[in-house]
């Protein structure tokens, strides 16, 4: 599946695939037209950095309901022959949760097309999903033949079945086939015995109960040699079983192996260490930070974030001296996101710096980007506000853009009666949360009668009720 192109942030397309709360204030004071095939291109090719924790879903549905949009453009983009040709979820599951969400606002198109879906769609179980929500017991039950129809009879369809009664999110549907359809009945009974005859023939080696055994299983091999991710998870796992079976004899050991061992046995041993904060852990780190081998030097970055203590601050700060030109190492990039995480109210100037820094290089996306903007509303850093405002705004993550809200409403004066008004269109529940409980209601005509929209909207999470509720009923509105 392609990656969507992202389109600059002053644009319309750009603010509404940001999820921005611009976009909607945008798109209902653009032409119509020009409106809906912006919110269909947004819908149909998901622009979302990680759909897991990004919301998207009811921010395009409540923009169709303002615009009366058609929903032409999902049923052909649902419909298409990629549906059987591409089968990644990502492809047609915001379009199946905009659905949805427009189905519970009263869009009967919107619950044709999901039942239409089931009945003919390749991700069809996330439909289900939503209509499970939705829609009544006799539409569902008149969707059971075709769902059942996919599942050949035999054990190798029953098999199937069974899995996809477990997969599901919203057993409802199934429950009520079940009364019907002995299939169903059967594969829900037989389901958890799958499950638990999974677990008891999990295969796999086990370390041995010493600390030399541990090592070396950490350097065993697990699923693709060429996933990193595989490694890091073996290398976690050993540093728990180091840390019950090590005594103090074997500090030798593990000092050696966390010097001049393998990949596995050196990751398990420097993490081991960092977290019993040995004393010769700095050393090794800047040793491992030096490796010419790349997957030590990650390594030992990940778990120099695990450090703690007046010491371990200490060694942050003298990496990531600009004196020093520890700055512009690996090494120095990310003792500042330990002091993020961990630093006092005298480490913000490093913390900025290497904010505006990150930026300059990289723009306003990457993985280390968010612990910095973290760092910066935990400090509270007044310096990085013009730092935060520029991710704030041209961010694509929806997720990280949330953070720099919140670290703009501790760090920016303004913050209440600017950034504030437009984040209570965002799309994610807790930055509107954040507007809803700072945002100045005089001054601006918006914001009220935005405030009483979101407290009577039923599609609305109850945190963003609850605070906006109280800003309503406050006797003292600031």
């Amino acid at each position: 599946m392609f990656e969507p192109v992202i389109a600059p942030s002053a644009s319309l397309v750009g603010l509404l695939q940001r999820g921005r709360g611009d976009g909607q204030l945008h798109a209902l004071a653009a032409d119509r037209d020009e409106a809906v095939e912006a919110l269909e291109t947004c819908v149909t090719h998901d622009p979302r950095v990680d759909w897991q924790v990004e919301n998207r879903s009811l921010y395009y549905a409540r923009l169709y309901m303002e615009l009366e949009a058609p929903l032409t453009g999902i049923e052909r983009h649902l419909h298409a022959p990629d549906d059987t040709l591409d089968q990644d979820e990502a492809r047609t599951g915001l379009a199946l949760s905009v659905l949805g969400h427009l189905a519970a606002y009263g869009r009967r198109d919107a619950l044709d097309l999901l039942r239409g879906y089931v009945a003919a769609g390749w991700n069809w179980a996330w439909a289900l999903d939503e209509l499970a929500l939705r829609d009544d017991d006799r539409a569902l039950l008149e969707l059971a033949p075709a769902v059942l129809g996919r599942f050949p009879a035999g054990p190798e369809g029953d098999a199937e079945l069974r899995a996809a009664l477990r997969a599901a999110y919203e057993p409802r549907p199934w429950r009520l086939w079940a009364a019907h359809h002995p299939r169903v009945a059967a594969a829900g009974e037989q389901s958890p015995f799958d499950l638990w005859q999974r677990q008891l023939n999990r295969g796999g080696v086990t370390p041995g109960w010493s600390t030399v055994d541990v090592l070396a299983w950490a350097d065993l091999p697990e699923g693709d040699p060429a996933d990193p991710e595989a490694a890091a998870r073996r290398a976690a796992a050993a540093a728990r079983c180091l840390a019950a079976v090590v005594r103090p004899e074997d500090r030798p050991a593990v000092l050696e192996a966390a010097r001049n061992g393998r990949l596995g046995a050196r990751s398990a041993a420097l993490r081991h260490l960092v977290d019993q904060q040995d004393p010769a852990v700095a050393e090794l780190i800047e040793a491992a930070a030096a490796d010419v081998d790349e997957r030590v030097v990650a390594a030992a970055l990940s778990v120099l974030g695990r450090m703690r203590g007046p010491q371990a601050l200490a060694d942050a700060r003298r990496w990531a001296d600009p004196a020093t030109g520890g700055a512009d190492s690996a090494l120095g990039e990310a003792a500042v996101r330990l002091l993020a995480d961990a630093g006092e109210a005298a480490d913000g100037p490093l913390v900025v710096d290497a904010l505006r820094r990150w930026i300059s290089v990289r723009g306003t996306e990457g993985a280390g980007l968010a612990t910095l903007v973290d760092g910066a509303r935990r400090l509270a850093a007044a310096a990085a506000v013009p730092a935060l405002r520029h991710v704030y705004g041209e961010t694509v993550s929806s997720e990280l853009r949330g953070r720099a809200a919140r670290a703009l409403a501790v760090t920016d004066p303004h913050f209440a009666e600017g950034p504030a008004v437009e984040c209570l269109w965002d799309c994610e529940e807790s930055t509107r949360e954040l507007a809803a409980r700072h945002v100045t209601t005089t001054g601006d005509v918006r914001v009220l009668e935005r405030l009483r929209r979101l407290a009577a909207d039923p599609a609305e999470e109850a945190e963003v009720h609850a605070a906006v509720r109280v800003r309503l009923t406050s006797r003292e509105r600031p």
